[in-house]
């Protein structure tokens, strides 16, 4: 499978990222693991996660992503065939959130203990902090590159002016920049990425990785009316999907997967790959099946009349 280089870093990725943020909640430890061995097994190789997978599941606190994925890198002897990507900033705790610089260093070492390992190849700034200037926590960033302890950093959730902010910031100071987005992005949700965001991270050529690449599993088809929401726990973040527009979309996709003899999951994601400014969409996983399903999404090629049906309807 051909890889894809992650803007100006060095580190390469096959056009689909799995998103570990089932791993501790949908899906238990040897789930987890055998759904990595399957991944891997079908040529991809990276795993997104975050310190905060999953707190929210019942009895959870945060970290149970990074330690399944941690017993895994121990367990197969994989940690040099795998990109590895995890986020900072979320609440884990009484003071512990942000993108103070001190606290990046803290909750830094906290995920390498929980991953087991020395580097994490990617780490993002998991929300905008307008508390922190952008120079303090690039300075953190700066820290722990000269030590070895991240390769790389990023952001998610940011918008163009607050990319460009931070980007100046990064020259200014002589700071590493962020060199990798993660937008939520999909054929339903367009708007925040589309337009001066995408143009932006094109123009600085970015690397991009999207999340809710599935809209929260709509446009896997298998929401198609409320009567639908109850097939999964996630169901009930899908209802505002189910719209005209969201019905089209569907439609869309049904009818660009008779066509490939493809899943509707399979065409969203093809979508995305086949979209400038995207490197690769992330896609989470509970099954077996699923994770072929995401294997095949990531071979798929649209035709330009697939993708200018989808584009259509999606607008």
């Amino acid at each position: 499978m051909l890889h894809r280089r992650l803007g100006r870093t060095d580190l390469t990725v096959a056009p689909l990222v799995f998103g570990a943020n089932v791993f501790g909640w949908t899906a238990d430890k040897t789930t987890s693991h055998a759904l990595l061995d399957r991944f891997v097994g079908g040529g991809l190789n990276a795993i997104d996660t975050a310190d905060v997978y999953s707190a929210w599941a019942p009895g959870n606190k945060g970290g149970e992503s990074e330690t399944i994925i941690g017993e895994w890198l121990k367990a197969s002897g994989k940690r040099n065939d795998v990109v590895i990507v995890t986020k900072v900033g979320s609440p884990m705790g009484p003071g512990k959130k942000g993108l103070k610089a001190r606290y990046i260093e803290e909750a830094c070492e906290a995920s390498l203990r929980r991953l087991g390992v020395e580097t994490i190849d990617l780490y993002l700034s998991h929300w905008p902090d307008p508390e922190t200037p952008h120079e303090e926590s690039l300075s953190a960033y700066a820290k722990l590159k000269q030590a070895g302890k991240i390769r790389w950093c990023g952001a998610s959730n940011l918008d163009a002016a607050q990319m460009r902010a931070a980007l100046e910031a990064a020259q200014r100071c002589d700071l590493p920049r962020y060199e990798v987005l993660q937008p939520e992005y999909n054929l339903y949700d367009r708007a925040k990425f589309d337009g001066a965001l995408r143009d932006f991270c094109m123009g600085e050529q970015i690397g991009v990785i999207t999340y809710y690449s599935l809209a929260k599993g709509f446009l896997s088809g298998k929401y198609r009316s409320e009567a639908d929401l109850g097939q999964s726990v996630r169901g009930g973040g899908v209802k505002a999907y189910l719209t005209p527009r969201g019905l089209r979309i569907l439609e869309a996709l049904d009818e660009v997967a008779a066509q490939h003899k493809a899943k509707p999951a399979e065409i969203a994601l093809a979508w995305l790959i086949a979209r400038a400014g995207v490197t690769a969409p992330i896609a989470s996983a509970t099954s077996p099946a699923q994770v072929d399903s995401l294997i095949a999404g990531a071979r798929l090629a649209l035709a330009p009349a697939d993708i200018a049906k989808l584009d259509a309807a999606s607008v």
